[in-house]
């Protein structure tokens, strides 16, 4: 008997590590942390100036955005191939104030990717309503203190959607890495950040277009409309640095 569980058990642990190692093949690389290979502008053939590869990092770096004839999106989109279900990692980090987002399921033709991408936004919760004025834009909106950062603008929120469980939220703060992951299906998307599901819902539900039949997205009629696209990041002024991008197909 002692002989027959030491052998299941060295069955298991064998299978545990084909598995993993099946797993670990299946990631996609989206940068290969010297290049920005496969990367481009939104609505553009080329990156927009500000972008760079630089030691491992993906990054937008304000002072190199110098080139003011450039024609297409400042955001940028890994051009290479469109995704439908996906779990998407990468890891990043803003300054004081900044600001930017993980877009996914992007199609290009429009005036920028929010007009119909979700967005998993990335900002510093802490700082950015101290630097930058909010009170005229959340105003539109309805918001009780305009001045102030709204739950849906917070870090890792469905943008304008779903907002993240504070609870359970752990956010490192500007200067310091982070890391994101979205897993899509058509049945449950979830916003993951440090290691924690702080988001959750149902894509094209009932909730979901209650949601964006209203608010902010109420005359964005294509918004999350979608079902497969690109992944992109967002260019909102600010420094930006990104790395280990990786994506699976679920």
């Amino acid at each position: 008997m002692k002989k027959v569980i030491i052998k299941f058990f060295g069955i298991l642990c064998l299978t545990s590590l084909f598995i993993s190692c099946n797993n670990e093949s299946e990631w996609i690389y989206l940068f290969d942390g010297k290049t920005t290979d496969g990367w481009r502008g939104y609505n553009s053939e080329i990156m927009p100036p500000g972008w760079t590869a630089k030691d491992g990092m993906l990054m937008f770096d304000t002072e190199l955005e110098l080139e003011q004839n450039y024609k297409g999106g400042r955001d940028i989109i890994y051009g290479n191939e469109e995704f439908e279900n996906f779990e998407l990692y990468v890891e990043w980090k803003i300054p004081v104030g900044g600001n930017s987002g993980i877009f996914y399921h992007i199609k290009e033709g429009y005036g920028g990717p929010p007009q119909i991408s979700p967005e998993y936004q990335l900002i510093d919760d802490i700082n950015y309503a101290k630097i930058h004025d909010l009170k005229s834009y959340n105003e539109q909106f309805g918001s009780m203190e305009p001045e102030k950062l709204q739950d849906w603008q917070k870090t890792a929120a469905d943008y304008a959607m779903h907002i993240a469980d504070e609870t359970k939220k752990i956010l490192n703060p500007a200067g310091e890495w982070n890391s994101s992951k979205i897993v899509f299906t058509t049945e449950k998307v979830e916003h993951w950040l440090n290691g924690k599901v702080v988001v959750s819902f149902v894509p094209w539900s009932e909730d979901w277009y209650k949601k964006r039949n209203s608010g902010k997205w109420n005359n964005a009629p294509d918004y999350g409309k979608f079902k497969k696209g690109y992944i992109g990041f967002q260019d909102h002024g600010s420094s930006l640095w990104f790395k280990n991008i990786k994506i699976r197909k679920l």
